[in-house]
């Protein structure tokens, strides 16, 4: 793979090389020999139809979690997020230590790898929010909860900027993998200044399926604004805002 250079970038073949436009600019690469019908049928590809077919798994899981968690992900996300969460949920499925390889997937594997995920790499929970927190996820009742004690935002909230208020935003998730289905609790509570003056204490209760034997996600964020005339306006379409799975229970 090879970096275009010059005024007027390529895109298409001549002769073995291939011009294409990716993230990273204008590339150009040699046009392989191989075509789709020798990988899908010759026995030398087993091994890579094995790896694309969970690739493939890990990609459907990560969208239905995209999918789950749409409303807080609009003003969240950077750009590379879809590649990275893929990333992480094939871990997840290579830790299946049920089925054989190129059948692995989510159910049997370890969903708890996926805690910690940052959905925004340029701006994460741990550093903007510093106030402590608790978290808990009750299989039996279905509930999912985040405890913060009170405390002050200017000296536990790493505020951008511009930013005059701040948002804390959470959600409770139960995914069924197989059938693409979820069930989804929000949080929003009102934005607070960034000043002196401490919090109350906050309590984000969550409730799925009791009983659930499906995996359960605990999500918290922190969204900042700026307010101007009484009105607030999300900070730079959210480039600061956080967002990251701090609980995780597998099946």
């Amino acid at each position: 793979m090879a970096q275009q250079k010059g005024i007027l970038p390529l895109k298409g073949t001549i002769g073995n090389i291939t011009f294409y436009k990716s993230k990273d600019g204008y590339l150009a690469r040699e046009k392989g020999s191989l075509n789709a019908e020798r990988i899908a049928n010759d026995p030398a590809f087993a091994r890579t139809r094995e790896n694309g077919a969970e690739f493939g798994r890990a990609g459907q899981a990560g969208k239905v979690l995209r999918t789950a968690l749409r409303s807080l992900l609009l003003n969240t996300a950077d750009s590379r997020m879809l590649a990275r969460l893929t990333r992480e949920m094939l871990k997840v499925i290579q830790a299946d230590a049920t089925n054989d390889r190129g059948l692995r997937n989510v159910i049997d594997g370890e969903a708890e790898l996926l805690e910690g995920f940052e959905f925004n790499s340029s701006s994460k929970l741990g550093t903007s929010l510093f106030a402590p927190y608790t978290v808990s996820i009750d299989r039996v009742s279905g509930a999912l909860t985040i405890s913060i004690p009170p405390f002050v935002p200017v000296n536990m909230v790493a505020a951008p900027s511009g930013a005059t208020h701040f948002k804390l935003v959470s959600a409770g998730v139960e995914i069924d993998f197989e059938n693409k289905t979820y069930v989804i609790d929000f949080s929003n509570n009102n934005a607070l200044p960034i000043n002196s003056t401490a919090t109350a204490a906050l309590n984000l209760n969550h409730q799925v399926t009791a009983n659930s034997t499906k995996p359960l996600f605990l999500v918290l964020g922190i969204e900042f604004y700026q307010e101007v005339n009484g009105n607030e306006y999300s900070l730079k379409n959210g480039a600061f805002n956080a967002l990251s799975l701090v609980k995780v229970s597998g099946v």
